[in-house]
Order: structure tokens, then C-alpha cells, then sequence
């Protein structure tokens, strides 16, 4: 089964664009060094939670969107020697001009254990 990153990350809702831009940049690299897919998602429908929620898990600002989104590997190893090769990518967008703060930003590798597009595989 493949391997996913995943991220929880609030923006400015007027650095939609700059994001997306950004992350169509990364997405580039991260399939060239082995990602199966490159997933991003803007916020649209998020419930308030009443002890926490997507919101309040990245300390979001009135102002900020959230950004759900994952990188799928097709396994761990897969997902280290790839990610290591991107981050020294010189067409991996630079960490320092930001559209959003970084310091709020949460992530984490996920092994999968359901997939429903495997067919039970």
C-alpha cells in the first residue's frame, strides 16, 4: 500500500493564489522524485468543533483559509529517498517567501491501512 503525507496549513485568504501557485511548483518536483499524486484542498465546508477542529488545530486567524492536502508515495521508502531528493531540488520553491506562516503548519507520514481504490489489495 502507498505511503501519504499529509498537511493542515492555514493561509490568508488572499494568498490563494500565491499558494497555489506554490504548491503546482512543488507538486512538479515531488512527482519528479517518485509522488504518485499531489493532492491540495481550500477549505469550504469546515464545521467548528467544540473542543477542536481544523481551525483551531493550526491556531487559524479569522483572515486564513485552511489547506488540507497530501502527497501519496508508493511506499515509505519511496516517500524518504524522494523527499530528500526534492528538498534540495533547485526547482523546489524557496522556504523563505512563504504564503502562509509556517509555524502553523501541521504534518505528518501516514501509513495506509484502507484504500479503497485498491479493491482490497
Amino acid at each position: 500500500m502507498s505511503y501519504i503525507d499529509g498537511f493542515v496549513v492555514p493561509v490568508p485568504e488572499d494568498n490563494q493564489q500565491a499558494y497555489l501557485e506554490m504548491a503546482r511548483k512543488a507538486a512538479k518536483v515531488f512527482i519528479k522524485h517518485g509522488a504518485n499524486r499531489v493532492v491540495e484542498a481550500w477549505d469550504d465546508d469546515l464545521t467548528p468543533g467544540k473542543i477542536n477542529d481544523f481551525r483551531t488545530a493550526v491556531l487559524a486567524e479569522e483572515s486564513e483559509k485552511i489547506v488540507f492536502s497530501w502527497l501519496e508515495w508508493p511506499s515509505k521508502e519511496a516517500r524518504n529517498e524522494g523527499m530528500q531528493k526534492a528538498m534540495v531540488d533547485p526547482d523546489m520553491p524557496p522556504s523563505d517567501n512563504l504564503p502562509f506562516t509556517g509555524k502553523h503548519l501541521i504534518w505528518g507520514g501516514f501509513t495506509t491501512i484502507l484504500d479503497s481504490n485498491n479493491r482490497g489489495k
